[in-house]
């Protein structure tokens, strides 16, 4: 144990890419290199095959047609493309959005910009586990509602919300559907039919793939207007030369995490699971943050130590990357938004820690964090005059 690596427990912020991720990608870096949009020769059909390919890849795992895959530079443009571009498309036929006080960056600062060019934003709250209320989302539609948008798994407490649910609402009001599945696709089952979605917003770099790729799902139909002009590609939703070798990667890792799903979700349970009785049967005032275990992402655990600064204990932690909230935001040195949103104290929230397991995280890791963790904490509360 002395000479173990640095582990990694921050696998909401990204994961590291699969090496048979990367062995798929490398020949389209420097032997492959053609541009997908040049059909006169044979490097750019290759290029082409290999895009057409991994959009395959991605309908697949979503279960939607491979004409209903845009290409993204990741989560976060798919998620403006969604809330901006449908916004300005159908604003004829309304101005009124519904979403979600936990949502990511992405979604709630998109849904400000609309705010401020006088769209009216409906923004839900949520119960202590991170949960909308399904009445508040039926009272909340108006006759000038044109979008819900709501992630499938929260990035920071796991909470799954019930999008199956959330569909048929949508539907029965015919109320167009976007759904935010960064965290969700490869580690849930998503898919597109069942769920009575829209549009869908899919990230590489969260299960495995490169970062800087991502796609939005638009159902048949579903026209937003583009961000980006300039070439027309993706049938003109999104123009720019399209990143081949992530293309590919972004296809493969989504390949693998369907394949392999069911297995790892069984195994991040029970190594999170191995994480929460080790950290509560040594230490006393560790309080689960959001719904149960049974209930979340499987390798989600985000916990609050009393009388600890989450700040404190990671420092204390050098070798151990977790993580006081999403990486999106943590460099404004600001409270969790969701944790806020939930109801919880400043005290809580100041010390809270998500830990977040991974296809590569070990049982012996595991064990290590456990010690690690419990040292550290009750090395601070001994600093800690008003604890007992």
């Amino acid at each position: 144990m002395k000479n173990l690596r640095p582990i990694y427990l921050d696998h909401h912020a990204t994961t590291p890419v699969d090496p048979r991720v990367f062995r798929g990608m490398e020949p389209y870096f420097c032997e492959n290199f053609g541009n997908a949009a040049s059909k006169s020769h044979l490097f750019g059909w290759k290029a082409e095959g290999a895009v057409e390919k991994a959009r395959e890849q991605v309908a697949q795992s979503i279960q939607s047609s491979t004409k209903e895959i845009v290409w993204t530079s990741g989560a976060t443009e798919a998620n403006n493309l969604a809330l901006i571009g449908i916004a300005t498309a159908y604003q004829t036929k309304g101005d009124h959005l519904i979403t979600c006080s936990t949502e990511h960056s992405s979604i709630l600062d998109p849904c400000r910009y609309l705010q401020e060019r006088g769209f009216k934003i409906t923004t839900l709250p949520v119960n202590q586990e991170g949960m909308i209320d399904l009445d508040d989302l039926t009272k909340a539609f108006t006759k000038k509602t044109i979008l819900v948008s709501l992630m499938a798994a929260n990035n920071e407490v796991g909470t799954l919300h019930p999008t199956v649910e959330i569909g048929k609402i949508t539907r029965k009001q015919g109320v167009l559907l976007h759904i935010d599945a960064a965290q969700g696709c490869g580690k849930i089952p998503v898919t597109v039919q069942s769920m009575g979605v829209d549009l869908l917003s899919l990230s590489a770099h969260k299960v495995y793939g490169p970062k800087g790729v991502g796609a939005l799902y638009l159902r048949k139909g579903v026209r937003p207007l583009p961000l980006f002009y300039g070439g027309g590609h993706e049938r003109g939703f999104r123009s720019g030369t399209l990143p081949v070798p992530l293309i590919v990667g972004m296809g493969e890792a989504f390949e693998i995490a369907g394949n392999e799903m069911e297995t790892e979700a069984r195994r991040l349970k029970r190594l999170r699971d191995q994480l929460f009785r080790g950290l509560t049967q040594r230490l006393e005032g560790v309080v689960l943050n959001g719904p149960p275990t049974t209930e979340r992402l499987p390798g989600n655990l985000n916990v609050s130590f009393e009388g600890i600064d989450a700040e404190a204990l990671m420092a204390g932690l050098p070798n151990i990357a977790v993580s006081s909230g999403a990486a999106c935001t943590s460099a404004k040195a600001e409270p969790s938004h969701v944790l806020r949103a939930m109801g919880l104290s400043s005290e809580r929230i100041k010390g809270s820690v998500r830990f977040g397991l991974g296809r590569f995280t070990t049982e012996e890791e595991i064990d290590h964090v456990i010690e690690k963790v419990v040292e550290k904490v009750q090395e601070l509360r001994k600093k800690n005059p008003l604890l007992p």
